[in-house]
């Protein structure tokens, strides 16, 4: 398992062609491995940019916190 942390945002698309952000929170236990608690948001975009802007308006997230998951 690896001990590095997962990027904060991941934008998915799914079955529909609707693209969706989920939050990712890391915290590390005693040992040191991640556990990671995720959380989706209710919005909907159409397009994995328009996901990008919104991040970075409402969580003033940078590219380098943003995974997007190829479909």
């Amino acid at each position: 398992m690896s001990r590095v942390a997962l990027r904060p945002y991941l934008i998915t698309k799914d079955a529909e062609g609707v693209f969706r952000v989920t939050l990712r929170t890391t915290r590390f236990n005693s040992q040191g491995y991640p556990l990671v608690s995720s959380s989706n948001l209710d919005r909907e975009f159409r397009s994995a940019a328009a996901a990008r802007l919104h991040l970075r308006d409402e969580y003033r997230a940078v590219p380098t916190d943003i995974a997007v998951e190829a479909a």
